[in-house]
């Protein structure tokens, strides 16, 4: 048996179909549903579901008004319906009965009568309502109840003290009891790094200058900066900030922002003290794996995203593999299918291997931590169990819709949550679709193989309109990457999860079980790379209704003609000939990196990176922008696998935050830093990631030269002495970047052209460089993303035919300033800009310079 069977509504696209006859029943009775209790339970599933969706927008006295409407239809369908029950019951009684022991029993006989003796019984006539009237009475029922939990939890949180204290924007002390894991997240925006964490919690007490009361509302809170991170579900602290209203259709009574670190009032709970150390266990015994993989194990295992490689998660996210790394039904069914296998080599009955599959979906909770997105996987994957063990594996769909409905009335938050929203369509597609595209599939192929692309395929079916409604954007390399990834996930789970029991124990065994399963998620960490590269993983797609009416129509349109034989061959031709066009003509006719380029700008957002040629795989960076993944995409998309020099002008971090992508799979030489390191600034967070790598960290003075195959490299600044300050309190920090000359010079060493780095010095610093002379180039790396703080005089001396401007969309700094653009081109510089071109390459062809702008990928 396979480890999914267990649960046949998990989240992710893992489940296998096919199922040992001697556990379950055929793989099409465990997958297809009871069409008696699956259709009746659907439309009370979807009617609460929207109900909540609807109402949690609203204000409470709707709520009520909706619940006290559908209880009273309700009432009168089931006031009709009850009449006719009775009635109908004297001619149950008047049918027919077999014989307690068939034709051939030797029981005493039972009387029957002729069939046309018997009374017509209400529901055997054609067309009658009372099956629609059930069904009715059903939806209207699950209205009326999803109507009053919600309209009461909104009225709970729209009232009392802690929104009233909310809409008036106080300022209070209080002390939460934290709900869930503190999300942290790092600020990749400004000078410095910072981390931003959300949790969200319960508070129970809450003091104003005016009042303190007690409480016991669902908040919000959201902190910056150290002592978030160790905090653990169940504990209670104490907080400082200011209280503002929730979003509408939060079940919040508000979000708070906390000022200064978090005060520790209580400790865990003892459950959640076993989840960290079990989970603490893990880390450690993934410390003998190379750093992607020790990283994206706990990840997989039970959710713990804390040391994850940012490079990973952006591969994953593009490849469609990112829901790995988030704890559902999948990661519940592989534990519960492993359980189930040694139970069933233990010879224990179906009901005791399915109560040791529910023991080990809740051990596996506590590790995991019971937030309320694993508590919502356990809930589905326990009604999956009680359906094992009863013998009841076919009614999926049933489970299904049971479940659905179970929690939306246990928390109507769920119904705006895109998590739940992704969690249902997959399983729903897996149910539904995989089934039969396993058995057409079948046809043509092996039965593993039909199944193995039948799952993902269904379940990606499943989740796309979510996608789409979320954000747009469609993934097809997401069905093969899933395809190629998915054997590797369930022994990466099994091993990580015994590795977690065992390090309390014994931490070199817990050493030992990893090395295998960091083998399987070094599997799934190159499937991602490999898919995040292949062009067109992610195609441009409308978000939000619009996109969800053109997917609609699109996939009508997909079955009218894949329903008909010669259109559906004509489609496969012309697929395939796109997919050719894609992967071969597209790279011929528009390569990357074009050919013959000596200089690219990457599109690294709100930031500097720069890579310089340096011959055949090889680069040198200047700069690495703020984000180690862009930073790292960019290296990879112009196949740079040798970094002889890395320059980081100056210790800010939308210059240096993007190191750990350049050094990410990369020998580099040597880095080259500013002669600052004020105390305020990223030069010692530097300084120690290369120490770890061991990568010598320089300081040059101004005339250091290198030659790096074609490129001649010369630091022209800062020079040795105080730095002219400015206005602004990072000013001094611009205006020490490290200012590089580059020059490319052909096969016989003739000059083929120039290009001035600037960093970020602004006038200061620019006159300073003009008084000391001002080299004249080809092209202008504008200084400071193309602020307002230009030198006219230094942007004319440079005599630079193209200007190139780093910047991020949107940016929040007015960058670049309208004025600067205006003076470039009245100096005759062709502008190129990241936020509008994407990746910026300076090519040299026939001995002259051209730019190359690839355009802006979508994200």
């Amino acid at each position: 048996m396979t480890a999914s069977q267990t649960a046949p509504l998990a989240v992710s696209q893992r489940v296998p179909l096919a199922a040992s006859p001697a556990a379950l029943p055929a793989a099409s009775s465990v997958l297809v549903p009871a069409a008696s209790l699956a259709v009746p339970l659907a439309g009370p599933a979807v009617s609460s579901w929207l109900t909540a969706l609807v109402l949690l927008g609203s204000p409470p006295a709707a709520g009520a008004a909706v619940a006290v409407a559908a209880a009273a239809a309700a009432a009168m369908i089931a006031a009709w319906l009850v009449p006719r029950r009775r009635r109908r019951a004297p001619a149950r009684a008047a049918r027919p009965r077999p014989s307690q022991h068939g034709p051939t029993g030797t029981g005493r006989a039972v009387a029957t009568r002729p069939a046309s003796a018997v009374p017509p019984c209400p529901r055997d006539v054609p067309g009658d309502p009372a099956p629609v009237a059930r069904a009715a009475l059903a939806v209207l029922a699950a209205i009326a109840a999803t109507a009053a939990v919600t309209a009461a939890r909104v009225g709970a949180v729209r009232s009392g003290p802690v929104a009233e204290l909310a809409a008036a924007e106080a300022t209070v002390t209080a002390e939460v009891v934290l709900t869930d894991d503190p999300r942290i997240r790092p600020a990749r925006t400004g000078a410095f790094l910072r981390e931003r964490a959300a949790v969200h919690g319960r508070m129970v007490s809450v003091s104003s200058p005016a009042e303190r009361v007690r409480t016991g509302v669902p908040v919000l809170l959201l902190g910056s900066g150290p002592g978030w991170a160790g905090l653990l579900p169940s504990q209670r602290i104490k907080v400082h900030g200011r209280l503002v209203p929730a979003e509408p259709g939060e079940l919040l009574a508000a979000v708070m922002l906390v000022r200064g670190p978090p005060e520790p009032v209580t400790g865990p709970s003892p459950v959640q003290r076993v989840a960290a150390a079990l989970r603490a266990g893990l880390r450690e015994a993934c410390d003998v794996l190379p750093p992607e993989q020790r990283g994206l194990l706990p990840a997989l295992v039970v959710g713990d995203v804390s040391r994850m490689d940012e490079q990973v998660a952006q591969d994953m996210r593009t490849a469609g593999l990112s829901h790995l790394t988030a704890v559902s039904g999948a990661n519940l069914s592989i534990v519960a299918g492993a359980t189930l296998l040694i139970a069933r080599a233990a010879g224990l009955p179906l009901p005791a291997r399915a109560l040791a599959a529910a023991a080990a979906m809740i051990a596996f909770a506590v590790v995991a931590r019971p937030s309320p997105s694993v508590l919502r996987a356990l809930a589905m994957g326990l009604v999956a169990a009680l359906a094992l063990g009863t013998g009841r594996v076919r009614d999926g769909v049933t489970a299904l819709c049971a479940a659905v409905f179970g929690l939306i009335l246990f928390d109507p938050g769920l119904a705006r949550e895109y998590g739940f929203a992704l969690s249902v369509c997959a399983t729903a597609g897996i149910l539904l679709l995989a089934p039969r595209w396993r058995d057409r599939l079948a046809r043509r192929l092996p039965p593993f193989a039909a199944e193995a692309i039948a799952v993902p395929a269904a379940a990606q079916a499943g989740v796309t309109p979510v996608l789409v409604l979320m954000a747009g954007g469609l993934e097809p390399v997401a069905i093969p990457a899933n395809l190629l990834a998915d054997p590797a996930v369930a022994p990466a789970t099994v091993l990580g999860f015994t590795a977690a029991a065992v390090a309390p124990v014994s931490m070199p065994l817990a050493q030992l079980v990893v090395r295998p399963a960091g083998l399987a998620v070094g599997w799934i960490i190159a499937v991602a790379e490999r898919a995040a590269a292949v062009p067109f993983a992610t195609i441009a797609w409308p978000g939000g209704p619009p996109g969800l009416a053109l997917l609609a129509v699109a996939a009508l349109l997909a079955w009218a003609v894949l329903r008909r034989r010669v259109l559906r061959r004509i489609a496969i031709a012309l697929a395939a000939g796109a997919l050719l066009a894609v992967l071969a003509v597209r790279p011929v006719a528009a390569p990357w990196p074009p050919p013959g380029w000596l200089l690219v700008a990457c599109d690294v957002g709100q930031g500097d990176a720069v890579v310089l040629s340096a011959g055949p795989g090889a680069g040198v960076v200047v700069d690495t922008g703020p984000d180690p993944a862009r930073a790292g995409r960019c290296l990879r998309d112009l196949g740079i696998r040798r970094v002889p020099l890395v320059v980081l002008t100056h210790p800010h971090l939308d210059h240096v935050g993007g190191l750990a992508g350049v050094l990410r799979g990369r020998s580099v030489g040597a880095v080259v830093v500013g002669p600052g390191r004020p105390a305020r600034s990223e030069a010692g967070r530097v300084s120690r990631e290369l120490r770890a790598h061991r990568i010598p960290e320089w300081v040059v003075p101004p005339g250091t030269r290198w030659r790096f195959g074609a490129t001649e490299i010369t630091v022209l600044a800062p020079a040795a002495g105080p730095v002219r300050a400015g206005p602004g309190e990072e000013a001094a920090v611009n205006n020490a970047s490290v200012v590089l000359l580059a020059r490319w010079l052909g096969t016989a060493g003739e000059p083929l052209g120039s290009a001035l780095l600037t960093g970020d010095i602004e006038t200061e610093a620019q006159a300073e460089l003009l008084r000391r002379g001002v080299p004249a180039v080809d092209v202008l790396k504008v200084a400071h993303h193309g602020s307002y703080r230009q030198d006219p005089a230094f942007l004319a001396a440079t005599r630079a035919r193209v200007a190139l401007i780093s910047v991020g969309a949107e940016n929040g700094y007015g960058h670049p300033a309208p004025g600067t653009l205006l003076r470039l081109r009245l100096l005759g510089m062709r502008v190129y800009r990241t936020d509008v071109g994407g990746d910026i390459a300076v090519t040299a062809s026939g001995g002259r310079l051209a730019v190359v702008a690839r355009g802006r990928a979508p994200r």
